[in-house]
């Protein structure tokens, strides 16, 4: 029996550790970067450039503003979770059959500021503080399949600097460095498990008991080009960066205090196409797709090479569309739909859950002036069921030792507030 590969599912969930507050697309992805960009569905927001927000889909977009700008504000995500008909088997105990749904959702609040600072008709730089990627459920103490369950609580920041360059009237280019941290705290027990596995290998503790943080560099280019006034298409790029985490760290299965190993973790990187259409002085339309390279969380190890888990996912899409209608001088209103597809494959997990996602969203700006407004941001993400199966190896001998399966479901309300003003 290979011991590393004992229980190695719910390690899975150790990725995001560096991450944010709340898995609100396929995979770990965080789309919270602004209030104004989320009453879009985020439709356009490489290259509408409506406020300081921009600069978090595409550097390049800093070259549409011909004053400093800056931007503030707090998302907040509601997120129903609903783990059902699960059906749970543990050899050791004996017990086989249903065990009681769970609701392992949370509501957290995702804070976010950005500054762009033109330094003269060409060039302009900016500085920003948001998220990209995050997950938080948690299990009762009591759930019958908590070494599957169990808590993951995370947290992290991503603090960006960038410059951007227009190089005549229709094109732009940008980029900058995103230095990432994070932390957080992620548990998996079962007393019966734990006693067969520390009868087998003499080593005792909990299975999984991870508190960690570290530091990722990465970075972003793109360009804009406007064919005039009312038209335009933004494109980027953004590599993001293979994090490595340490801290506390036991890994039962894995020989117990592994605190002395790195977990290295590879995040993807993502691309975006956007477009905006002004159509007449009122109403103009927006769009955006997205590619997340999901495919390269392909397994997790630690820098001693142990290999704690193989976990195949499949890159991501996400596609919107929106509408802004500028009713007047002091209202602007906008609208969204978003389609975001699931970044598992044929590996599913209880503990985080995914599927294909539909965004339905819809936002406003109240122009307090000529140089200041705020934004509100209203989605209501709309997830699917799934059938999530998983199973742990038997120590001794063939088979498992525990097995559950249930159907997963993933919603979520998300709404924020956002206030900008340019100098």
């Amino acid at each position: 029996m290979n011991k590393k590969r004992l229980f190695t599912k719910s390690v899975v969930a150790v990725a995001i550790t560096m991450a944010s507050q709340q898995a609100l697309a396929a995979g770990f992805q965080l789309n919270a970067q602004s209030a104004t960009g989320l009453g879009r569905a985020f439709a356009g927001d490489a290259v509408i450039a409506d406020n300081a927000s921009a600069m978090a889909r595409n550097a390049a977009a800093m070259s549409l503003f011909d004053a400093p700008a800056i931007s503030l504000g707090i998302n907040a995500i509601d997120t129903d979770i609903e783990v059902k008909n699960a059906k749970y088997t543990n050899v050791l105990t004996q017990q086989s059959g249903s065990i009681g749904d769970q609701s392992v959702g949370d509501t957290s609040y995702v804070p976010n500021i950005y500054y762009i600072h033109p330094i003269n008709d060409k060039w302009a730089v900016g500085t920003g503080i948001y998220s990209n990627f995050g997950t938080k459920t948690e299990f009762s103490n009591d759930y019958a399949a908590n070494e599957y369950g169990g808590m993951t609580d995370v947290k992290s920041i991503n603090f960006a600097l960038s410059a951007s360059y227009r190089i005549n009237q229709q094109w732009s280019v940008g980029g900058g460095l995103d230095v990432i941290y994070g932390s957080g705290k992620l548990k998996r027990s079962d007393k019966f498990i734990e006693g067969a596995i520390e009868q087998k290998t003499t080593v005792s503790g909990p299975l999984l008991d991870v508190d960690a943080d570290g530091f990722a560099l990465g970075w972003n280019i793109g360009t804009v080009y406007e064919l005039n006034d009312d038209n335009r298409f933004g494109l980027s790029y953004r590599y993001s960066p293979e994090l490595e985490a340490e801290g506390d760290m036991h890994y039962q299965p894995g020989g117990g205090n592994i605190s002395n190993e790195k977990l290295k973790i590879p995040l993807p990187d993502m691309a975006e196409f956007s477009g905006f259409h002004k159509l007449n002085d009122k109403f103009a339309v927006h769009y955006s797709v997205q590619w997340i390279g999901w495919s390269t969380f392909d397994k997790l190890e630690t820098s001693g090479s142990k290999e704690l888990n193989n976990y195949e996912w499949k890159d991501g899409w996400h596609y919107a569309l929106g509408g802004t209608y500028y009713l007047n001088n002091d209202w602007t209103l906008r609208t969204g739909y978003m389609y975001d597809t699931s970044a598992q494959d044929e590996v599913t997990s209880i503990s985080v859950p995914d599927s294909d996602r539909q965004w339905f969203s819809g936002g406003f700006t109240y122009h307090i002036d000529s140089k200041s407004n705020i934004d509100f941001g209203l989605t209501y993400l709309m997830g699917e069921d799934v059938t999530a199966s998983e199973s742990t190896p038997n120590p001794f001998g063939p088979g498992n030792i525990s097995t559950v399966t249930a159907t997963t479901r993933a919603n979520a309300l998300l709404y924020g507030i956002q206030y900008s003003r340019s100098f």
